[in-house]
């Protein structure tokens, strides 16, 4: 058993007991609603006043401890699954991953994962700090996203690489085929909550992320909770007359879950592909013609892809920095959209 405490702020809005401990629950205490009423249904939860079974009760604020039951730990099995590998040495593994690849065990993806993969590649040799379920693993990128990430192979370098995550001093660009245009001089832009622009007509994006307050498996805007979440995007090339899509290079200084696809969403730009945040939009035929509209219609996943990682190695000090092309379904629809409509 385990208790994990959630405190709402004393200024708060009176609101229902499950609904105010979902929304401010963090992102990996995997806490619905739903889940949350059966907690407190069954007395496993305790706010100022004492145990609270009342889901429907209001809260205004003050400190919950919610008493849970420790997980089923997933062990992690070698599996001699394919890797491409940029990097590596005896502290750490820079790997380019495949759109379709899960990162690490989880309820519903027991294997075929990333971390199945390096098991197996690096013969154990993976730090311990992320347990069973996540040796080696610093941060993640969602499955159908591809490109590069680094895992540690030894304890010190995973703290080491951790520090420069927590200090944002990892620079990681992303690739990204969105629909719309970034525009200066968009009113609409402009006039967003959360957005400003910055020299070279850059993008700044600047919000609260947290779990979407009827979706948990979505991330959602806010202003007022969440984690804090900073993404810069420098448009590369517009495609069509007036611009219907474009290729853009975004920059994270936050790492939340979702966070690109969530704000370029926020921004009326989402991902060409995405089928949580990219909306029902569709492409312009007349802008953009019948074969990149088709395409575009077709993309199977979110089009967005880390394309480059660079950071100080954390045990020799050596500045480093790899690059991945575009892959191939990527660069295929780029092709398509750069030809005349």
């Amino acid at each position: 058993m385990s208790d994990l405490i959630i405190t709402l702020p004393a200024d708060s809005p009176p609101e229902r007991l499950d609904k105010a401990l979902a929304a401010a629950a963090p992102e990996d205490a995997s806490l619905s609603r739903s889940r949350l009423a059966r907690l407190i249904a069954e007395g496993a939860v305790a706010g100022p006043e004492g145990v609270v079974t009342d889901i429907r009760a209001k809260v205004t604020g003050g400190a919950f401890r919610i008493t849970l039951a420790a997980p089923e730990p997933i062990e992690a099995q070698p599996q001699a699954i394919p890797l491409n590998v940029i990097h590596e040495d005896d502290d750490l593994i820079v790997i380019d991953k495949p759109a379709g690849m899960v990162v690490h065990p989880a309820p519903g993806s027991p294997d075929g994962t990333l971390v199945n993969a390096l098991l197996a590649h690096c013969a154990g040799s993976l730090s311990g700090i992320g347990g069973a379920a996540r040796p080696g693993i610093v941060h993640r990128i969602d499955k159908d996203t591809s490109g590069l990430l680094v895992v540690a192979k030894t304890d010190r370098a995973h703290h080491g690489l951790a520090a420069q995550f927590a200090a944002h001093d990892i620079d990681r660009r992303y690739l990204a085929l969105a629909h719309g245009a970034i525009d200066p001089a968009d009113p609409r832009l402009r006039g967003l909550r959360g957005i400003a622009f910055e020299p070279g007509g850059v993008l700044r994006i600047t919000t609260m992320l947290g779990r979407h307050p009827t979706d948990r498996q979505r991330q959602a805007v806010s202003f007022d909770r969440g984690r804090h979440a900073v993404t810069r995007a420098r448009m590369v090339q517009a495609f069509g007359t007036p611009p219907g899509a474009m290729l853009a290079e975004c920059r994270l200084e936050t790492g939340r879950t979702h966070q690109i696809r969530v704000h370029m969403s926020h921004a009326g730009l989402g991902l060409i592909g995405d089928p949580v945040y990219g909306g029902a939009r569709r492409a312009s035929t007349r802008a953009l013609g019948p074969e990149a509209a088709q395409m575009i219609a077709a993309f199977p996943r979110q089009a967005l892809h880390a394309a480059h990682l660079g950071f100080v190695h954390p045990v020799n000090g050596q500045l480093l920095a790899f690059d991945s092309p575009l892959p191939q379904d990527m660069d295929q629809l780029l092709q398509i959209l750069r030809q005349p409509a």
